[in-house]
């Protein structure tokens, strides 16, 4: 008997055992509770989330044969064939080997057909954005007006690769990433009932490596179960997955916390013999560094020790020495492809935060000692460390302050002449020292640029947009701003565009050019400002009469008209810019 991987085996059968993506779940269970079923349902997330699996269960659920509901019997025969993969009105279609336009034809073609076996003739495209235009284009018109007995579910990677006339089609619900307690709760579920020993260091381990994928985290739990056999430690997790050892982690941190050069390279020679992913390494020190500084910043917050003394950490360094650390790790990893060697970069970044410390008040007890390093005095050396481009606002005054400059006038530097006093009288008193302001005074706020009728349309032009959310900037009309409110309109037509995430890209977009995102209100009017779209028509008319007018004055085509009654095919002339 072969055997079924983890993925396969434990494949959901019913909403009831889907982990996580509950919004999906409840908006698909109501739908088919009251009868209300769209005929075109999009689904979107990354990789490994529930796509085809929902889809699997929502098909299952329009053909079970005691009826359509949200929970079927997974007895019956309909049921069975959906899970086997044999269900005859099931049409599973990978539209990345099928992108072409024929393989959509047959595929209409084949829908006006009524269902061999169940109630519902259920289309399943996966990875529906690979499909080409034409075939997008022969899809529309079925996709909008399928027969009665006919259902889309589409799946994607990739939303922002579909046309806006087929996501305007579809009922769309985007799956989320899993979380890791999601993935190593199911995790844990499947070893007890595998009769696996497992230790939670090594699930925390491979639910963490899932990246938000479940079905990934499965994978990764085979490969584990092969490579450690009975029992699935840490360390044996830690060295399949090729993951740094969190003793090590706090061998070094230790080592910096108290200023050792030496026990640092200990540590990195140590690492060095595993042949560890250096910039894993970082990864994981930046990933402690965030729990210390957890830990300092918000006490109460429950925080994981894994292997490393976060409490201790947390009381021996700095706050802002952890925000520098965790700044120096995440620059670390950009730098590796650029080192001579990744140990070499690696050794580099370590030894950088070794080398740079905050100047402010006394280094704590244990810290400064063995080699010691240099301490970074003024914020221009820590962006320095940091290597990042200093700000163009003045930074605040150093240790020593400057020489005071009380007076506001610009002759205040210059040299003046003492006042003239009578002999007797008593010297002028000295003017009392004021010390200078620390840090520059803020800017005043800069006003909102002049937004109008006239101006919005280029304002939009200049957006970096795509895809839906160039549709919506292009179709939206001007109605006024002010006070940071933008009030914009939509024909009937377009009003599906106006969906709060396409909203919220384009307010993104507009940011740069209104001083700040602005609030986005949509209003019912018959008509706006000239949108981008009208705009763009209008100039492109304006082109064609254009270049219609020049070709008819052209002497030699009123030659050949009036002399050999010569006609102008219709629509075939074009502005030159177009041709």
């Amino acid at each position: 008997m072969s055997y079924l991987v983890l993925a396969r085996k434990w494949r959901p059968r019913r909403f009831s055992e889907l982990v996580g993506q509950e919004h999906v779940v409840r908006a698909l269970t109501n739908a088919l509770e009251t009868g209300r079923v769209h005929h075109a349902f999009l689904f979107t997330g990354t990789r490994g989330v529930g796509k085809t699996t929902i889809a699997r269960i929502f098909a299952k659920s329009l053909n079970c044969e005691l009826g359509t509901s949200a929970e079927p019997c997974g007895e019956c025969n309909s049921c069975r064939d959906i899970d086997a993969g044999r269900f005859i009105d099931l049409l599973e279609i990978d539209a990345a080997s099928n992108t072409g336009v024929d393989d959509v034809r047959e595929l209409i073609d084949n829908a006006q057909y009524m269902p061999s076996r169940g109630r519902v003739k259920v289309y399943l495209i996966d990875e529906v954005h690979m499909l080409s235009k034409n075939a997008f284009n022969a899809l529309l018109k079925t996709l909008e007006e399928p027969p009665g007995h006919v259902k889309f579910l589409l799946a994607t990677t990739d939303p922002q690769k579909l046309p806006v006339t087929v996501l305007s089609r579809c009922l769309q619900f985007n799956l989320k990433r899993l979380d890791e307690g999601q993935i190593a709760g199911q995790m844990t579920k499947i070893l007890e009932a595998e009769g696996i020993a497992a230790s939670p260091g090594a699930i925390r381990q491979l639910s963490r490596a899932a990246d938000g994928s479940l079905r990934d985290g499965l994978s990764l739990l085979d490969q584990a179960i092969a490579y450690t056999g009975s029992k699935l430690e840490d360390a044996g997790v830690a060295t399949m997955l090729g993951t740094v050892d969190r003793t090590q982690v706090a061998g070094m941190l230790d080592a910096l916390a108290a200023g050792d050069g030496a026990r640092l390279l200990e540590v990195v020679s140590a690492l060095a013999e595993f042949s560890p992913d250096w910039s894993g390494v970082l990864d994981a020190l930046a990933d402690a560094l965030h729990r210390v500084q957890v830990k300092q910043l918000v006490p109460g917050a429950s925080v994981d020790e894994e292997g490393v003394d976060v409490e201790g950490l947390a009381s021996k360094v700095r706050p802002e020495l952890v925000q520098l650390w965790y700044q120096m790790a995440l620059n670390g990893r950009r730098d590796l492809a650029l080192a001579p060697s990744p140990r070499a970069g690696f050794e580099m970044s370590v030894l950088r935060m070794l080398a740079f410390r905050p100047g402010e008040g006394a280094a704590p007890s244990g810290e400064g000692g063995g080699s010691g390093g240099a301490r970074v005095n003024s914020p221009a050396a820590a962006r320095a460390a940091l290597q990042e481009p200093a700000p163009t606002r003045a930074a605040p005054a150093a240790a020593k302050p400057a020489p005071p400059n009380p007076m506001s006038s610009p002759m205040a530097d210059a040299p003046r002449a003492a006042p003239r006093s009578e002999p007797s009288a008593p010297p002028a008193p000295t003017p009392a020292r004021v010390e200078p302001i620390a840090s520059a005074p803020a800017a005043p706020a800069a006003s909102s640029p002049l937004v109008d009728a006239d101006s919005w349309t280029d304002i939009v032009s200049r957006c970096t947009l795509g895809g839906p959310a160039k549709e919506l900037a292009a179709h939206a009309g001007f109605l006024g701003y002010a006070d940071g409110i933008l009030r914009l309109s939509l024909l009937p037509a377009d009003e599906h565009l106006q969906v709060p995430g396409l909203v919220k890209r384009l307010a993104d977009a507009l940011a740069p050019h209104l001083g700040g995102a602005p609030q986005i209100r949509f209003e019912a009017a018959k008509a706006g400002g000239e949108t981008l779209h009208q705009r763009t028509a209008r100039e492109r008319d304006a082109r064609q009469v254009a270049a219609e007018q020049a070709f008819l004055a052209d002497p030699d085509v009123q030659r050949l008209m009036t002399r050999h009654g010569a006609t102008v095919v219709p629509d075939s002339i074009r502005p030159f810019d177009e041709a």
